[in-house]
């Protein structure tokens, strides 16, 4: 079994950073980390347990996973905490957002199902070196990266979104609703992250000495962020219209993600009742990262 692993770490040696360096990296993280944590809560990007959050898986991507998995997922972080500051500073705050179950700062269970995925592929990979384990990755943060930027972007579209259930006009807002501009958002964001993750490729092996990038399949990584990212982001409003847990507003009878709503209590109206919007968001990220990893072995 050994044996195997050296061999695996020899065949995909881009994957990861010397394993040697761990503690030195860790050392890193953990500072790269807290500053990125503290600088996110200043800018209402993150809660303060977002932070701690944060700054711990931080540690972990740059421990076990140093460049590219790091790299990777701060892309992710930048680019939706960017989209979300834009909307504030145009003063576009969607109506839509009142019956989103969490707006605003993410707050530690958010950070959680976007980033816990990927950070147990990335402990993964450390442990068995395999380059599946990277294409289920990309495709984790594609797939968030993708519902996040649908979500900002979807939310402001002029014209009010569709259900994915009936194919019939829903007030804006409604779980399982899609727009044009909400799936052009989500191609988007899915494609930013394989083309990350793919520079990022180029710059670490550019590190290792007499490996040449040429040999890393860059169009295959991005073309399975894209489909994977894609379809994970549709799958995510699948199971907001099929599963997630819906209320309606007992005062102006709205359906709503929150579990009160116009000061009020609300009544249950359809979904499982642990199906909340973090769950849903592990569950699409895993759809996307298995479509990716499933790439990777058709293309061996």
């Amino acid at each position: 079994m050994m044996n195997g692993i050296i061999d695996s770490m020899q065949s995909s040696a881009w994957l990861l950073d010397d394993s040697s360096d761990i503690p030195i990296r860790a050392v890193i993280g953990a500072i790269g980390g807290i500053g990125i944590a503290r600088m996110a809560v200043r800018h209402r990007a993150l809660t303060k347990r977002g932070a701690i959050a944060a700054a711990l898986m931080g540690l972990g991507y740059t421990a076990f996973g140093g460049l590219v998995w790091m790299g990777t997922l701060l892309a992710f972080f930048t680019t939706s905490s960017l989209l979300s500051r834009w909307k504030r500073k145009q003063h576009r705050k969607a109506a839509a957002e009142s019956l989103y179950e969490k707006t605003g700062a993410r707050d530690a269970s958010q950070v959680w199902a976007n980033g816990g995925i990927g950070l147990a592929l990335c402990i993964g990979n450390a442990l068995f070196p395999h380059e599946g384990w990277l294409y289920a990755f990309i495709g984790v943060m594609a797939a968030v990266n993708g519902d996040t930027w649908a979500t900002e972007l979807g939310s402001l579209s002029r014209k009010p979104p569709v259900s994915i259930r009936t194919g019939r006009r829903v007030p804006p807002g409604t779980s399982g609703g899609i727009t044009a501009a909400g799936s052009f958002a989500a191609a988007a964001g899915s494609l930013a992250i394989g083309v990350a993750a793919a520079g990022l490729l180029i710059v670490g092996t550019a590190w290792q000495e007499g490996h040449a990038w040429s040999n890393i399949p860059i169009g295959s990584m991005i073309a399975a962020a894209f489909i994977g990212g894609v379809a994970g982001t549709f799958f995510d409003s699948l199971l907001g219209a099929y599963v997630q847990v819906m209320f309606r507003c007992s005062v102006c009878g709205t359906e709503t993600e929150r579990s009160s709503h116009c000061g009020a209590p609300v009544q249950p109206l359809r979904g499982w009742n642990r199906m909340n919007n973090d769950a849903v968001n592990i569950a699409s990220s895993f759809v996307g990262g298995a479509i990716a990893w499933g790439i990777s072995q058709l293309i061996g």
